[in-house]
């Protein structure tokens, strides 16, 4: 792995957790702690340690990945990374920053299909990257279950003001 690919990869994976910090934090000190959630949401803390080692483990094993391909795989492979980090970052907007619980959830499903193949895309060259990159999408899939039972607990209300 080449530090300026790390270097590339890391500040990517900043941006959009950076993005989803920015408008997660008002959210959860307003509305957010009133929608109904289900039993097995996890306890809040939970939610910056999860991202932090996710963004953290999609920024090295990208690099590894894109310092093994060819120039034409290479663009194929960042092109997909940035598509994901871009849904990543889209999906933290429409639910805190838009309140939009039902649009949120059809995000997240397309953020885990993002998250699978990028997964997949990391293990067709790099086994091992690939293994470690698969809690991401399981992470994703996760908060598509998450996200579409908060929707349902508090369908037809409003959930934000504003």
């Amino acid at each position: 792995m080449r530090i300026p690919t790390l270097i590339g990869t890391s500040l990517a994976t900043a941006a959009a957790g950076a993005i989803g910090s920015i408008v997660t934090r008002p959210a959860v000190q307003t509305w957010y702690p009133r929608l109904r959630k289900p039993g097995f949401v996890p306890p809040a803390w939970v939610f910056p340690v999860a991202w932090t080692a996710l963004y953290a483990d999609i920024a090295v094993t990208s690099a590894v990945t894109i310092d093994e391909l060819d120039a034409d795989e290479r663009a194929a492979y960042v092109a997909a990374l940035g598509t994901n980090l871009t849904l990543n970052a889209a999906w933290s907007w429409i639910y805190f920053g838009k309140g939009a619980l039902g649009t949120a959830s059809v995000a997240a499903a397309a953020l885990t299909a993002s998250s699978a193949d990028l997964a997949r895309r990391t293990a067709a060259v790099n086994p091992p990257a690939g293994a470690a990159l698969a809690a991401y999408p399981a992470w994703c899939a996760f908060a598509t279950v998450l996200s579409t039972s908060t929707w349902w607990l508090n369908r037809g209300r409003r959930v934000r003001a504003g």
